[in-house]
């Protein structure tokens, strides 16, 4: 059911904007004849009523088909074999990267909570969170590509490399991947850093850790094995609230990097309507999502004790 009502919304959602979706074949120069349009209607499956046009997208997805970009003139297909793993690259390394540093950062600062460094922690965590992806990404192109030069500021390898070596092609993938990488991290790492922290202060007080400390186990097993682990769980809840956020903020950075996934794509096409496009880079990212929160659930039961002896 769940799926079922997406994908009624995913085909809904364009169809609701306003203009013409045969626009991107006209422009101050060129103007369509009433035959011409006519056939390019009949071609994209847009002289239906919506729901013809509904079923007629219903079986499609069936099949297996996205269908044809109308902007592009090539299979949607092609699009997301070409676009979608960049994306996946960028999010899940992004979401990889700020889990690891949300969790042990978090557990850290409050096991020395009122340090020099729990408050230093604080404050930047705060300032990221408050700070969108898009304007983090800015400052870095700004800093780190224009005035520094130390990173590429746009794409995701450098042409004309075709021919160059495995290690040469994974090197620079690295290379340009590192800014948006970065902006998208700090994006989410700030949400998670204060989550740890203040489950593991509450943890921190309760029966069992006063038990451990009793018994003399060393500090290290007190805040990793005790304290670290009791956080776990609700903060496994915390990351797969948190793809959603994540695949968004990454269609931003995508966009301002120029980085060759889904984001740049869904931008052009939500600008020239081009439905099918943008059908299948929401579906896709839906059910990307839905699936990593299924997984981060099973995730959760697997590390949560409470769970396995039900």
């Amino acid at each position: 059911m769940t799926v079922f009502i997406l994908v009624t919304l995913i085909f809904a959602m364009p169809r609701a904007l306003p203009g013409d979706p045969l626009r991107s074949f006209t422009d101050e120069y060129t103007v369509l004849s009433p035959e011409a349009r006519d056939e390019l209607v009949k071609v994209h499956g847009l002289d239906g009523s919506l729901v013809e046009q509904y079923r007629h997208y219903l079986l499609r997805l069936v099949r297996g088909d996205l269908g044809e970009s109308i902007a592009l003139s090539q299979p949607v297909s092609r699009l997301m074999r070409t676009h979608l793993p960049w994306t996946l690259l960028l999010t899940g390394s992004a979401l990889f990267l700020s889990t690891i540093i949300g969790f042990r950062t978090g557990v850290t600062a409050a096991w020395r909570r009122g340090s020099t460094r729990d408050r230093v922690f604080q404050v930047v965590s705060t300032g990221l969170r408050a700070i969108p992806e898009y304007a983090v990404a800015t400052f870095l192109v700004i800093s780190l590509g224009v005035v520094v030069r130390l990173f590429p500021i746009s794409g995701g390898f450098t042409p004309f490399k075709e021919s160059a070596s495995l290690a040469f092609k994974l090197a620079d993938t690295l290379w340009h991947l590192m800014l948006p990488l970065t902006a998208l991290t700090l994006g989410l790492v700030g949400t998670k850093f204060l989550m740890v922290r203040n489950m593991t202060i509450v943890v921190l007080g309760q029966d069992f850790m006063l038990l451990a400390r009793a018994k003399g186990l060393p500090q290290e097993v007190q805040k990793r094995h005790h304290a670290g682990r009791s956080a776990l769980v609700p903060y496994l809840n915390l990351v797969g609230a948190q793809i959603g956020i994540a695949v968004g903020g990454g269609i931003f950075v995508q966009e301002v990097f120029g980085y060759p996934g889904l984001g740049g794509l869904m931008v052009a096409a939500v600008n020239s309507l081009d439905y099918p496009v943008i059908e299948a880079c929401f579906l896709v990212l839906s059910l990307l999502v839905l699936t990593t929160n299924l997984v981060v659930d099973l995730v959760g039961t697997l590390v949560d004790p409470r769970a396995r002896a039900t």
